[in-house]
C-alpha cells in the first residue's frame, strides 16, 4: 500500500478517536555515543529513517521533519493532526510515511526518491533509538490462576487505532464466558505478558481488538514459539485490521489474511453472516445464517486460499461492500467473502473472527456462541489435529 486517498473518508471514519490522536509533542533527537542499557529490543530500533518508516517515528524526529520540510515545504503541516500523533495509540502507529504522500500536495509533486535518500542520511541517535521502543514495554505480569479449568490470557496492549467502547465490550463479553464456562482468565495490556514463563500459563491467547505493532523482538519470539510449539490464538476484529503491518508472521501465517479496507458510507450496514459446516464444528446449531449490523472487513484475498478452514461467510448480496480508502480497490471479495475462519500455524490453533466493532455485537447470543466456541477449539492441546503445518 503506497498511499493513503480520500482523506474526507478517514475524518469520517476516525473522528471519534481524534482526541487521542492528536499530536502531545515531539521527543526531541541529539546525537548521543553511548547506547543506553535501558533499551528494549523493539522492532525498529536501529532502522535508517526512509518513506517506508512508521509515520510516528517521523514525528518523534526533528531531524526527519526538517529534511521533509527542505524537500516539500509545507508538507507536515498538511497531514491532518489525528493522523500525526506522537503518543500512542496513534493512527501513526500503523501507517508510514509513504502512505500519507497523496494526503500532502507538497509531499506528493516533491521528489520522493531524492526525499528518502536524505531521510536515510540520517543517524539514528540513541534518542531517537528510545522514542521508538517507549511505545513497547517490558512489564511482566503475575497472574493467580485456578487449576484444572481451560486458561484464557486476553491481551489488550494498543498502540495504533483505539476503539474503547469495542474493546471494553469484548472484556466484559470474554469474562462472562469465562464465569459461565469454568475458564480462568487473565487479562492484561502488558507486551511483558509475552515471554515463556508466562505463557505457558495459558492455554490460548485473547487478542482484543489489538491495533498496532505491540510486541519486541524477544517478545515477538517468544509468542510465536509458544502458538507453533500447540498455544491457541483468537483474534478479534481489529486484530487484524492495520492498513500497515510490521511482522510479515503475525497477518500472513497467524491470521492468514490481510485487511484492505471496510465500508465508509455508510461504515456499519446490515449484512448477512452464512455459517459453513467444518470439522472444527464451530457454529454448529447457530441456523445456516442471521443478519448483524457492524464494519464489515474485507481482505487482500481468501484465507481459504492458503488452507484456513471458513467458518462464516458475507453475503455480499445483503450489503455494498464499496471502495477502499486507502488504495482505489473494491472492497467485494465475490462469492468467497470468509469473516469467520480457522487455521493450523504449526502445532498450534488460530482462530479469527473480523466480526466485533460494534459493541452491540458482543450482546448478541450467536455471536457470543461462536466466541464461545473458538475459545474452546483454539484452547485444545491433547490430541490435536493441528500439525500440518508444522515442517513449516
Amino acid at each position: 500500500m503506497t498511499r493513503l486517498l480520500k482523506t474526507d473518508g478517514w475524518s469520517r471514519r476516525f473522528r471519534s478517536v481524534a482526541v487521542i490522536t492528536t499530536a502531545v509533542g515531539v521527543c526531541l533527537a541529539s546525537p548521543v555515543h553511548a547506547r543506553s542499557s535501558k533499551l528494549l529490543d523493539c522492532p525498529m530500533r536501529d532502522a535508517p529513517f526512509s518513506i517506508e518508516s512508521p509515520l510516528i517515528d517521523i514525528m518523534l524526529s526533528d531531524a526527519a521533519k526538517a529534511v521533509i520540510e527542505k524537500s516539500a515545504p509545507g508538507a507536515m503541516q498538511q497531514i491532518p493532526s489525528f493522523l500525526s500523533g506522537t503518543k500512542a495509540p496513534t493512527f501513526s502507529a500503523i501507517l508510514k510515511l509513504s502512505n500519507v504522500i497523496g494526503m500532502s500536495p507538497a509531499l506528493k509533486s516533491s521528489n520522493i526518491t531524492a526525499l528518502n535518500t536524505a531521510l536515510g542520511n540520517i543517524p539514528v541517535t540513541v534518542a531517537d533509538q528510545e522514542a521508538r521502543c517507549a511505545r513497547y514495554d517490558d512489564d511482566r505480569p503475575k497472574f493467580k490462576l485456578s487449576k484444572g479449568k481451560t486458561r484464557v490470557l486476553l491481551f489488550e496492549k494498543i498502540t495504533g487505532f483505539r476503539d474503547s467502547p469495542s474493546v471494553a465490550a469484548a472484556t466484559a463479553a470474554f469474562n462472562a464466558l469465562a464465569r459461565r464456562n469454568g475458564w480462568a482468565i487473565a487479562v492484561t495490556d502488558k507486551g511483558g505478558a509475552m515471554h515463556p514463563a508466562v505463557l505457558r500459563q495459558f492455554d490460548v491467547v485473547v487478542w482484543n481488538n489489538v491495533s498496532g505493532d505491540v510486541l519486541t523482538l524477544t517478545q515477538r519470539k517468544a509468542f510465536r514459539t509458544f502458538i507453533e510449539n500447540g498455544g491457541g490464538f483468537v483474534g478479534i476484529h481489529g486484530s487484524a485490521g492495520d492498513p500497515e503491518y510490521f511482522w510479515d508472521w503475525y497477518p500472513d501465517r497467524l491470521i492468514g489474511a490481510r485487511f484492505i479496507g471496510h465500508p465508509h458510507d455508510p461504515q456499519f450496514q446490515d449484512a448477512q453472516v452464512v455459517i459453513e459446516p467444518s470439522a472444527s464444528g464451530i457454529g454448529r446449531k447457530l441456523g445456516p445464517h442471521w443478519t448483524m449490523n457492524d464494519e464489515w472487513y474485507s481482505f487482500a484475498k481468501s484465507p481459504r486460499l492458503d488452507g484456513a478452514e471458513i467458518v462464516a461467510t458475507l453475503n455480499e448480496d445483503t450489503y455494498k461492500p464499496g471502495v477502499s480508502l486507502f488504495v482505489e480497490t473494491p472492497l467485494s471479495m465475490g462469492k468467497d467473502h470468509p469473516i469467520v475462519w480457522t487455521r493450523c500455524v504449526g502445532k498450534g490453533r488460530s482462530f479469527y473472527s473480523a466480526i466485533g466493532h460494534r459493541p452491540e455485537v458482543y450482546s448478541d447470543d450467536r455471536y457470543l456462541a461462536l466466541l464461545e466456541q473458538g475459545v474452546a477449539w483454539a484452547a485444545q492441546r491433547a490430541g490435536s489435529s493441528c500439525l500440518k503445518d508444522s515442517a513449516q
